[in-house]
């Protein structure tokens, strides 16, 4: 089965090629960005459960490019250790993990927050300040830093989140970006943000990028746009995780596997690896896409919430020594087992 095959990108072997997508838990308890008990037990379990690869909710360089106070961060040094405790254990079980960097900007529900231009993403959010040059190097900076202390933490793997509408999208799209100076190119921004990334994270370790393939909206971005984007970062960025939508409001219909024809379109313009997913739920679905080519490992994410140990109904040669017991028991009177 190719889903559970490994697959190694620069010096990193995953062990097969499911991974968790990283999905934010709002768990943070003292607003402070430091991660929990809960996070401690819940990234744990996944690895327990034979993930592959593990990444890190949306983890904010800056206070006020949380998504919500509840949101982990990486902006200062006292939030590194229990991020390496979470990494240490992790690795433990044959895992690797990463951790995605995010500002996310308009849609903040924190105070100050800020955009690439003033445009209010709805009614229920603040209607941003634009930021100056100044306060752009600073943002470039603090993805610095945090690259920095994701390193520290032993992060296999850095993911900036350039997709679902926070402030790398909010640049570079045009639903978003009306600024008349040098980042009327959006992805000037990006590109100096990579730039400081990779001068504090090992370059044999993974950096990549998630997008939104498509913005559903008649005059936003498309999987050719982002394709065409990538392009010029191609010898930086290793893998491209692909999303869609979250820019503006809008009716997305999400059915199993709606997102793969963007992630497809993304490998055959680029050539790199990629990673996909959405609404699959279905292993078959995900084994297919792998085959097909249309992507190169499978993200899951709703599915490794209700399910963590899904993998073990695909194999059940792969259950840890701790739970053979809950193989059937003609298989373990094959091998031999007894069972009273």
């Amino acid at each position: 089965m190719m889903l559970l095959s490994p697959m190694t990108i620069k010096q990193t072997t995953f062990k097969n090629r499911v991974v968790m997508s990283p999905m934010c838990m709002y768990s943070v308890e003292k607003q402070d960005g430091v991660a929990t008990e809960f996070h401690y037990n819940h990234y744990v379990t996944r690895a327990v459960g034979g993930v592959g690869y593990i990444m890190i909710e949306s983890t904010a360089v800056l206070p006020n490019g949380r998504i919500s106070y509840e949101d982990l961060g990486l902006w200062d040094d006292s939030q590194i250790e229990p991020l390496k405790r979470i990494v240490n254990e992790v690795h433990k079980y044959g895992a690797k993990i990463g951790i995605q960097l995010s500002h996310a900007g308009r849609k903040s529900r924190t105070k100050d927050i800020v955009s690439s231009s003033p445009i209010q993403f709805s009614s229920r959010y603040a209607v941003p300040k634009m930021l100056s040059i100044e306060e752009i190097k600073d943002i470039v900076k603090a993805f610095g830093e945090a690259a920095r202390r994701a390193n520290e933490a032993g992060f296999d793997s850095i993911e900036l989140h350039g997709a679902h509408g926070y402030l790398i999208n909010q640049f570079i799209s045009d639903l978003t970006n009306t600024r008349e100076d040098i980042y009327k190119d959006g992805t000037l921004f990006l590109k100096e943000v990579i730039d400081e990334v990779s001068k504090n994270f090992p370059k044999e370790k993974i950096l990549q990028i998630r997008v939104s393939g498509y913005e559903y909206h008649q005059l936003g971005l498309t999987p050719y746009d982002w394709a065409s984007i990538l392009n010029n970062f191609k010898h930086q960025l290793d893998l491209v995780n692909v999303s869609s939508g979250g820019t503006v409001e809008a009716t997305i219909d999400d059915y199993p596997g709606y997102q793969l024809p963007y992630a497809r379109i993304i490998k055959e313009e680029t050539h790199m690896l990629v990673l996909g997913g959405g609404q699959l739920d279905d292993e078959v679905l995900a084994e297919e896409a792998l085959k097909h080519g249309d992507i190169d490992m499978v993200y899951f994410g709703r599915k490794l919430l209700k399910d963590p140990y899904f993998i073990y109904k695909l194999d059940e040669s792969l259950l840890p020594k701790q739970y053979v017991r809950a193989t059937s028991l003609k298989k373990r009177l094959n091998e031999g087992r007894k069972t009273l």
